[in-house]
């Protein structure tokens, strides 16, 4: 075996570095100068700060030295609700778009398959729901938005945060429940509460006004908002993971040269690859913050932590497999009369649970 002193190993480094630098300079030379127009999601919270703003911003730039560029602003900037982003893109008003599934899935139910309400109950779990149903995803996104779809990724495990005392899932009956999908409706009737649709940004007056009793988002959103100065109560059950897309025009995308389609190809995954790693590591961080436990975010909040137990696990899965489930299916077969069946071969072979058609 070949070894190298302190100064080889330093030349052996620097020979590396250099060649993968050639490397980068020989791919972006083929690339043309080009510049894109892309729409986020919220400009406050990790996944636009740390993701979807510097992939845009710096991550592209530097990889193609320079020749493809885009402007990209969240949608808390330009005054957009989540649904509209996607409606834009259909239009070519942007050329990209970063988005919730939750908030375009009323254009149709398909969306809702793979972030269908207490389905995950662990990241690991949720990213192979998610890849296993990504074609199906696909297909549905050329189909109704007329977009390539290019990324998936979660934001941190949707939670309960409410302003009265909660011990068990059976306190959430006669609650006033924020949701922002149909699916999160659906677990909040089957609990027995009512459920409300407000905007992220209003959730915490109504939640001092007491208009709303809970409200359902992730763990490090819901501390970034400061929910735990108006919530007392963190319930943690896992009832989604707010699975979100980056989806580009496919009119543009169709447009362009082979080599920029191979080069944003390569970048897509990496960047999905990085969300799903960070958002993996956060998602416990924003729950301890806005419980008082261990916070590297900020000042820690003081809401009471309060773990599932196993009869809530059991009537969990109950309320999934006589409700949710079955909900999703009636309003997906209204215009996909396969979308059960595709489900079940897909997600339902991964969480092993199979929905009647």
């Amino acid at each position: 075996m070949r070894t190298f002193g302190k100064s080889g190993t330093r030349l052996a480094a620097a020979a590396l570095i250099a060649g993968s630098a050639a490397l980068t300079t020989e791919a972006s030379a083929q690339l043309k100068q080009q510049t894109f127009n892309a729409v986020g999601t919220w400009g406050n919270l990790a996944n636009f700060k740390q993701h979807e703003g510097p992939f845009w911003r710096s991550v592209v730039p530097k990889a193609s030295g320079g020749k493809i560029t885009a402007k990209i602003q969240p949608i808390t900037e330009l005054g957009l609700k989540g649904f509209e982003v996607t409606r834009l893109l259909k239009l070519g008003v942007f050329d990209m778009a970063f988005g919730v599934i939750g908030y375009v899935a009323g254009e149709d139910a398909v969306f809702e398959g793979p972030d269908l309400s207490a389905v995950a109950q662990d990241i690991t779990t949720a990213r192979k729901i998610v890849d296993a149903y990504r074609p199906i995803m696909a297909k549905a996104f050329e189909q109704v938005f007329k977009a390539k779809l290019v990324v998936l990724y979660p934001f941190p495990s949707q939670m309960l945060w409410c302003n009265a005392k909660i011990e068990k899932l059976a306190d959430l009956k006669g609650k006033k429940i924020r949701v922002y999908s149909a699916t999160l409706g659906d677990f909040v009737e089957a609990v027995g509460g009512t459920s409300v649709t407000i905007p992220f940004a209003e959730v915490v007056p109504a939640l001092q006004k007491k208009t709303a009793d809970c409200g359902i988002t992730g763990t490090t959103p819901a501390y970034r908002a400061k929910w735990f100065q108006v919530a007392t109560h963190a319930y943690a059950m896992r009832v989604g993971w707010g699975i979100s897309f980056g989806a580009f025009s496919l009119k543009r995308w169709n447009k362009l040269d082979k080599a920029t389609q191979a080069f944003l190809t390569k970048q897509f995954k990496a960047l999905e690859d990085r969300m799903w790693a960070k958002t993996g590591a956060e998602d416990a961080m924003g729950l301890s913050c806005a419980t008082g436990g261990k916070c590297t975010l900020g000042k820690t909040g003081t809401m009471k932590l309060v773990r599932p137990s196993k009869a809530d696990l059991v009537m969990r899965t109950k309320l999934l497999k006589s409700h949710i489930l079955k909900r999703w299916a009636v309003r997906c077969k209204k215009k996909r009369p396969n979308c059960v069946k595709d489900w079940n071969r897909t997600i339902g072979k991964v969480v092993g649970i199979q929905i009647a058609e």
